[in-house]
């Protein structure tokens, strides 16, 4: 990236975090919590996957600029590799104390972070994250172009006879391959995808058809997207899937025009009712949550039917609606213009779907459909 543009990037990133420092009374922010680490840094702080928390803490405060803390093991390859310029790095001794421990030193106060440390408040981060910048977009459709290429190539060879367990080993390798991680890779088979909404994998046969879904992650950013894959399905399958569907570009309509009224994912949800009502399947969203937005988590908030989250735009979205079997997902972004599938390409199977009228839109979308092999 040339410095130029990183110079723009972290302009931005100044401006919004000023406005974050100033709604809370604040001097400094400081995250350590991997997603919102890359959302300022554009790098990672990971070093072992169960922890929360990574191995450095970058910030800002009003008299220092960008900041990242961190100790004396990871300083040298976050300077040599990963920390874009404009960032002062400081480094304590590993053995002196904790990465909270460090932040308290050398925060300026008020301060808050993202994780436990004393005399620092823990406000909601989720704010700081949306709406995305046009630069995160950029990042965000190779993510989701890349994790869709990746899932499809492994789906296009798997068998009827192949194991679950097997099928997500190749889902993952593949994504790695590509440098994505996998927090969420599910695979079921005929039996378990019906029994299951998450069909986490097992060493059961695929059988008839298989339901892949996957939530990806790199450079902070994330996206879902689910593939089915038809050996021998039963007849059901496609007109389930289709309900699935309808439901999906019904909530994609409405998340649209809540950001246009500034309303909330409570709205939203209930637009999502009233399309499970009119595809014929009232109850089924009772059976699974329906999604919500995406970007610097895999849900920036998970839509319930009174949830007050307000919905904006440009974000991402991510809707997996279910029907007994089937199912329905992609990351898409929302603008005020446009509804951009990011998890589609073409070299898979597509339906022409589109919303149920009773979400008072004509909104259809291509939609990633059943493979038969």
């Amino acid at each position: 990236m040339s410095n130029s543009h990183r110079s723009s990037e972290s302009a931005e990133r100044r401006t919004h975090i000023t406005a974050f420092l100033d709604d809370h009374g604040l001097d400094a922010l400081w995250l350590a919590r991997p997603a919102n680490f890359a959302w300022l840094t554009g790098a990672s702080n990971v070093v072992d996957r169960d922890s929360p928390i990574g191995v450095a803490a970058a910030g800002y405060s009003r008299d220092a600029g960008f900041q990242v803390l961190t100790n004396t093991i990871e300083a040298p390859r976050l300077r040599d590799e990963a920390l874009p310029e404009g960032f002062t790095l400081t480094a304590a001794d590993w053995y002196s104390g904790s990465l909270a421990d460090l932040v308290a030193a050398e925060s300026p106060t008020p301060a808050a972070a993202d994780f436990d440390v004393p005399g620092l408040a823990q406000p909601d981060f989720s704010h700081l994250r949306q709406p995305l910048a046009e630069f995160d977009i950029d990042r965000y459709r190779a993510l989701g172009e890349e994790t869709a290429t990746a899932v499809e190539s492994v789906c296009r060879e798997l068998s009827s006879t192949q194991t679950e367990r097997a099928a997500a080993v190749d889902v993952r390798a593949a994504l790695e391959a590509r440098g994505i991680e996998a927090p969420v890779v599910l695979v079921g088979g005929d039996e378990r995808a019906q029994q299951y909404r998450h069909y986490t994998p097992t060493t059961a046969e695929l059988g008839d058809y298989a339901l892949v879904s996957v939530t990806a992650q790199r450079g902070g950013l994330y996206a879902s997207t689910t593939r089915t894959v038809d050996f021998d399905a039963p007849e059901w399958l496609t007109e389930r899937f289709e309900a699935a569907a309808k439901v999906e570009v019904s909530a994609l309509a409405a998340t649209q025009r809540a950001a246009h009224e500034e309303s909330t994912a409570g709205d939203v949800f209930g637009a999502i009712q009233r399309a499970y009502d009119a595809v014929g399947w009232p109850d089924e969203w009772k059976q699974h949550h329906q999604g919500g937005a995406a970007g610097f988590a895999g849900r920036e908030w998970i839509a319930t039917p009174t949830h007050s989250a307000r919905v904006v735009e440009p974000q991402g979205y991510a809707w997996n609606p279910t029907v007994q079997g089937a199912k329905s997902e992609g990351t898409v972004l929302v603008t005020a213009d446009e509804i951009e599938p990011l998890t589609l390409t073409d070299s898979w199977p597509t339906r022409s779907v589109s919303a149920v009228e009773s979400v008072g839109s004509d909104l259809t979308l291509q939609r990633p459909a059943p493979l038969s092999v």
